[in-house]
C-alpha cells in the first residue's frame, strides 16, 4: 500500500445505518467541522429532519435508487471513492469524476434480529440479507490508509473525539476499525450461512446447520493451558446470554489460568441449579462440596464439610451475593483459587483483599441455565449438542419400590439429583438436609464411585445413616444398591433402564430402600 499521511483529510462522509442509536450525534460533529455528507433513505431523512445537512446518494451519484432499494450505493462513484488509493489513483479518480470517501459509517440490515423472530419466514430473513452494506464495508476497510470505516454506535464517541483532538483518525485508530468491519461482516455473513444451511429446499429445518460457523472475541491470553507447555486464550461468544459464565468481571486477584477458567465455569453453572441460597466448591471440575441453606454463611460451612481436603485449592460459587462474613470464614479456613457470585459487597472485597491473589469474580444477572449448544472439540472436528437441561423424563419422577418417598425424602433426592447432573460419570452423590455428604466421580465402575463416596464422608466424618443417593445413569447391578444399603442409605434416585432394573428394585425392596426413576441420565464427560 501507498504511505500517507497519519492523520488524512476528512472532506467526505457516507452515512447509512439500520441502528441510528447516536447518529446524530455524530453527523453534527463531522457537519461542524465541515465535513460533507452522504446518507441513503431513513438515515438520510433523520439528519436532514436535525438540521444536518446531507446529500442523497442517488443525487451524488446520478442515479436512482431502483428495485424498492435493492440497488443503491452499488455504483463507481461511491466505491470508487472507498477504494482509490489516495495519492496513486487521484488522477483516475479526478478522470472520471469520482470524489474521495475518507469516513464510512455503515451498520447493516438486521439480519439477526429478523430470524429470532417466531413468525420470520425464509423471504423475509432473505430481505433483510444486505448486499450493498458488507461491499461498502470491505472496500472502505481495505483502504485504511485513507479511509475510516465505522460499525457501532459504541465507536462513535472514540471518533468524535479524534475530530476534537486531531481532526480525524490517526493510522493505529484505522486500523483497529478496519479490523472491526471485517468482523462485523464475518459475523454477518456467518449468521446468514448458519441460517441459510439449516434449511432444506423442501422447508425443512434441521437443528443443526450444514456448515457451523462460531464468532468468538479474544478476552485474554492465558499465562499457559492446562499445563506450563501450552499456550491458551479465552473467547468469549459476543452473544452470550447475560448471567452466564463469559460474563464475568474480576475484581480481585491474580491473572486467571486455563483450569481457573475451567472449574469456575462448572462451579457458576452448578450454583445456577439452586434457587435457595446455594454454595458450590468445585475441584478439577467437579463439586466436591455443595449446600443450601437459609444464607450462604450456612451453606458455606456444609458444603466445605463435605470435602475439606479436597476443597483446599479449589473454586467457589455461590448463587447470592458474596457478603462479609462468608467472604472471613473462607478466608480464614482455607486456601481458595477462586470466588465466584453475582455480586460483591464492598465489607467483603475488603475482607478478600487480605489474600491479594484470591480471585474474586462478579456475573451479574446470574447465576443462569446454559442455553445454545455445548461443543467439545475433538482432533479435527467437534462434537455439537443441545445443553443438558432437564432434570426429567416425559413421565416424570415415579417410585418403583415397596418403601415410599415421603416429602422430607424427596426433597433431598431433588437436591442430589441436580447435584449429580454436574459431576462427572460415573456419578455417585450421597446427600441429606440441603448437603452433600460426598461424591464419587469419574471412576471406570459405577460400584467404584459409590464406594469412594462412601470413603469421603467417613474421611469427613459424617454419617451417612439416612441419607440419600444419586445416580447420574441406571445401575446395571444390584452391587451399587448393596453398597448404598450398608452405608445407611434410605433413598436412591436414578435414571432406570436398565436390563436388571428387576434385580436392582428387588435389592433395594430387600433393603428398605425408597427409589426413584427419573427416566433420564445425566452423563458429563
Amino acid at each position: 500500500m501507498t504511505a500517507a499521511p497519519t492523520i488524512p483529510p476528512l472532506r467526505r462522509a457516507l452515512i447509512s445505518v439500520s441502528d441510528k442509536t447516536g447518529v446524530e450525534a455524530l453527523a453534527r460533529a463531522l457537519a461542524d467541522r465541515g465535513v460533507e455528507i452522504l446518507s441513503t433513505g431513513g438515515t438520510a431523512r433523520l439528519l436532514d429532519e436535525a438540521g444536518i445537512p446531507v446529500i442523497e446518494v442517488s443525487e451524488h451519484t446520478g442515479f436512482p435508487e431502483i428495485m424498492a432499494g435493492r440497488v443503491k450505493t452499488l455504483h463507481p462513484r461511491i466505491h470508487g471513492g472507498l477504494l482509490g488509493r489516495r495519492g496513486e489513483d487521484d488522477a483516475v479518480m479526478a478522470e472520471q469524476a469520482i470524489p474521495p470517501i475518507d469516513l464510512l459509517v455503515v451498520n447493516l440490515y438486521p439480519f439477526e434480529q429478523a430470524v429470532a423472530r417466531p413468525d420470520c419466514t425464509l423471504a423475509d430473513a432473505i430481505e433483510h440479507i444486505d448486499i450493498g452494506g458488507p461491499a461498502m464495508l470491505r472496500a472502505a476497510a481495505k483502504n485504511l490508509d485513507g479511509v475510516g470505516v465505522v460499525t457501532a454506535p459504541d465507536q462513535y464517541p472514540a471518533v468524535i473525539d479524534a475530530l476534537e483532538r486531531h481532526g480525524g483518525l490517526d493510522a493505529g485508530q484505522r486500523f483497529e476499525l478496519a479490523v472491526a468491519a471485517f468482523n462485523h461482516v464475518a459475523r454477518y455473513d456467518a449468521a446468514i450461512s448458519d441460517y441459510l444451511s439449516a434449511r432444506g429446499a423442501d422447508g425443512t429445518v434441521s437443528a443443526f446447520p450444514g456448515q457451523l460457523n462460531r464468532h468468538w472475541r479474544k478476552a485474554a491470553e492465558l499465562r499457559y493451558g492446562e499445563n506450563p507447555h501450552q499456550a491458551a486464550a479465552f473467547y468469549r461468544d459476543p452473544q452470550a446470554a447475560p448471567g452466564s459464565f463469559a460474563h464475568y468481571d474480576q475484581r480481585q486477584g491474580k491473572a486467571l489460568s486455563y483450569n481457573n477458567l475451567a472449574d469456575a465455569d462448572a462451579a457458576w453453572a452448578c450454583a445456577g441449579a439452586f434457587d435457595a441460597p446455594a454454595c458450590v466448591i468445585v475441584k478439577h471440575a467437579n463439586p466436591c462440596g455443595v449446600a443450601v441453606a437459609d444464607g450462604l454463611p450456612a451453606a458455606y460451612d456444609a458444603a466445605f464439610a463435605t470435602d475439606p481436603a479436597s476443597a483446599f485449592g479449589g473454586i467457589i460459587a455461590f448463587n447470592r451475593p458474596l457478603d462479609a462474613d462468608t467472604a472471613r470464614a473462607i478466608v480464614e479456613r482455607q486456601f481458595v483459587e477462586v470466588i465466584l457470585a453475582p455480586a460483591v459487597s464492598e465489607e467483603a472485597l475488603a475482607v478478600t483483599a487480605a489474600k491479594a491473589n484470591v480471585r474474586v469474580l462478579t456475573i451479574a444477572d446470574g447465576p443462569v441455565t446454559p442455553t445454545g449448544w455445548r461443543l467439545q472439540p475433538l482432533g479435527g472436528g467437534l462434537l455439537v449438542q443441545d445443553q443438558d437441561i432437564p432434570l426429567t423424563g416425559d413421565a416424570g419422577l415415579h417410585c418403583v419400590t415397596r418403601e415410599p418417598v415421603t416429602d422430607a425424602l424427596r426433597a433431598d433426592l431433588d437436591f442430589v439429583w441436580r447435584v449429580a447432573k454436574f459431576v462427572k460419570s460415573n456419578a455417585i452423590v450421597y446427600g441429606r438436609d440441603g448437603r452433600t455428604l460426598g461424591v464419587g466421580a469419574g471412576q471406570m465402575s459405577r460400584v467404584d464411585s459409590a464406594r469412594i463416596g462412601v470413603g469421603k464422608a467417613e474421611a469427613a466424618g459424617l454419617d451417612l445413616t439416612g441419607s440419600v443417593l444419586a445416580s447420574d445413569a441406571f445401575f446395571p447391578f444390584r452391587d451399587g444398591i448393596d453398597q448404598a444399603a450398608a452405608a445407611g442409605v434410605r433413598a436412591i434416585i436414578q435414571p432406570g433402564g436398565s436390563r436388571r432394573d428387576d434385580e436392582v428394585i428387588a435389592a433395594a425392596d430387600e433393603h428398605g430402600i425408597a427409589m426413584l426413576f427419573t427416566g433420564m441420565r445425566h452423563f458429563r464427560h
